[in-house]
């Protein structure tokens, strides 16, 4: 009996290890944490929709911005409203789908920060690159094909850490504390970017410790 406990402590403490969100308490989402943001001169139908679970933002080039008078850049994107945070382990998980063709466009991001306006920016590039802002490698092969997304915020110990599909790629130095919360979707690198860009997202949640 010990010997057959022991077996089965090890295959639970090997699940929770290949988990990211092994810890962590799911938090409930509602419909108003789902935040549109959408270029401002178009009705939400032409650049979103929600079918079968399934949340499709898609954004052309010479869209106008998602706010008279903002000078960034054309973006359709879900923000996790209702749920900033300052301090704390927080934690994204969503199924994401990046179809062939979109490129320098931010997909998943954690907005706030104490030095600049984000603390974590994830871009998909031709051929289907994922990069840490438009620099560092996440990883390869993104396009048409479904994958997990978790993405880690450790606040209070100043570092930001990215799961694919239950493997750990990358890790990080956040920019300091702030206001911060999660948004996934598409939105228009500064530079280099496809004209028409487009991500699709399921099973969104929310996690922290």
């Amino acid at each position: 009996m010990p010997l057959l406990l022991a077996l089965i402590t090890s295959c639970i403490n090997a699940a929770g290890d290949d988990d990211p969100t092994f810890g962590f308490t799911e938090i409930s989402l509602n419909q108003s944490n789902f935040v549109l943001q959408k270029p401002y001169d178009v009705p939400l139908d032409q650049r979103y929709s929600f079918i079968d679970g399934v949340h499709r933002m898609w954004v052309y080039a010479d869209d106008k911005p998602h706010a008279r008078g903002s000078n960034t850049q054309p973006r359709t994107e879900i923000h996790i409203a209702g749920l900033d945070y300052s301090s704390g382990v927080w934690q994204f998980e969503g199924h994401g789908f990046v179809p062939n063709g979109t490129s320098g466009a931010t997909v998943a991001q954690i907005h706030g920060a104490a030095h600049g306006n984000t603390t974590l920016l994830l871009r998909i590039y031709a051929p289907g690159e994922m990069r840490y802002y438009s620099s560092l490698h996440v990883a390869d092969g993104m396009y048409d094909r479904w994958f997990r997304l978790n993405m880690i915020h450790d606040v209070d110990g100043g570092k930001v850490t990215v799961f694919l599909d239950g493997e750990q790629k990358f890790q990080y130095h956040d920019q300091g504390p702030g206001d911060l919360f999660f948004k996934c979707g598409v939105y228009g690198a500064p530079a280099n970017i496809s004209y028409y860009m487009e991500s699709r997202w399921r099973d969104i949640k929310i996690y922290r410790k």
